[in-house]
């Protein structure tokens, strides 16, 4: 059965930066994930920067990312594929969060979200070749 993961639940309010728990993806079949980010409410002048940051034992994260989500400013949906298949040491996964106020220094930055993950067919390991139709 595909792995379905909420690596940020739905519905989550975030004020400050922070990141979710590790969730082990060892028992993925692809390594191959579909990623959608649901914001659903937000406050004006403010950003919110989402990664998905990769780990062989739960514990070491790392200097970078392995995916980083476009930074957002406003309600709706984002999509992104996270193919772990080039990343075969990564075993644990998890979602961080940047969030950013400019202008009015009060209230604090407040954005409504969710990060879920869904297992896909994994990516090819290459594109084949296009047939061109022209006789050689």
């Amino acid at each position: 059965m595909a792995m379905e993961i909420d690596l940020i639940p739905q519905a989550t309010l975030v004020q400050e930066n922070g990141h979710a728990e590790a969730v082990d993806i060892r028992s993925s079949d692809t390594r191959t994930f579909y990623c959608v980010m649901m914001i659903r409410d937000q406050i004006e002048q403010e950003s919110v920067d989402v990664s998905i940051w990769g780990s062989a034992d739960g514990e070491n994260w790392g200097t970078h990312p392995i995916l980083k989500l476009p930074q957002q400013f406003y309600k709706g949906e984002t999509r992104a594929v996270l193919d772990l298949t080039l990343v075969p040491a990564v075993n644990f996964v998890r979602a961080a969060w940047d969030v950013n106020r400019w202008g009015r220094v009060a209230p604090l930055p407040m954005f409504v979200l969710g990060l879920h993950l869904g297992e896909i067919p994994a990516m090819p390991a290459r594109v084949p070749q296009a047939y061109t139709g022209a006789a050689q």
